[in-house]
């Protein structure tokens, strides 16, 4: 298993988020992403059960604790990567003291802008298409074109070329 998760998602351009709420389903379809070929992958954390399978799945695979929104949350999925659907600098510090890479949550420019400015090298831009779709991302990049936004949120799979 690699360490560097977000280069991997950059290169790979496929991101699956797992959500469920029973963490033998998590593990089933986390072990056929692996199989199909995904490199890293993310199961949300819907309840504390999920941070069972996110230890199983740590065991075969580059998984990335979801929907992570405190400290707390951060703190017991024990995972070596996590994701909030919000940008917030308390989770930056946690992040940062635990060296464990951290991509935050954005809906608008200016909370992308203030992620960027705090060092967070990949950006979920969501939800994507309540936002806007790729023209919003087109126009948030024509400004600002060192960010690297990662669009989510009911993104069809007719739709991922396009993005």
């Amino acid at each position: 298993m690699s360490e560097n998760y977000l280069e991997i998602i950059k290169q790979d351009k496929v991101y699956p988020i797992i959500r469920c709420k029973e963490p033998e389903q998590a593990i089933e379809i986390s072990k056929a992403l692996v199989e199909g070929g995904i490199r890293v992958l993310e199961i949300n954390v819907e309840n504390p059960s999920l941070y069972e399978a996110i230890s199983e799945v740590s065991k075969f695979a580059n998984v990335c604790a979801g929907g992570i929104i405190t400290s707390l949350q951060a703190d017991e999925s024990g995972a070596k990567l996590i994701a909030s659907p919000i940008f917030q600098m308390n989770m930056v510090k946690i992040s940062k003291n635990k060296r464990v890479p951290f991509i935050a949550g954005a809906s608008t420019a200016n909370e992308a802008y203030n992620a960027w400015k705090s060092r967070i090298p990949l950006i979920k831009l969501y939800p994507a298409d309540a936002m806007g779709g790729v023209q919003y991302i087109e126009n948030i990049l024509r400004q600002m074109p060192f960010l690297s936004l990662m669009p989510m949120g009911n993104i069809k799979l007719s739709e991922v070329v396009t993005y």
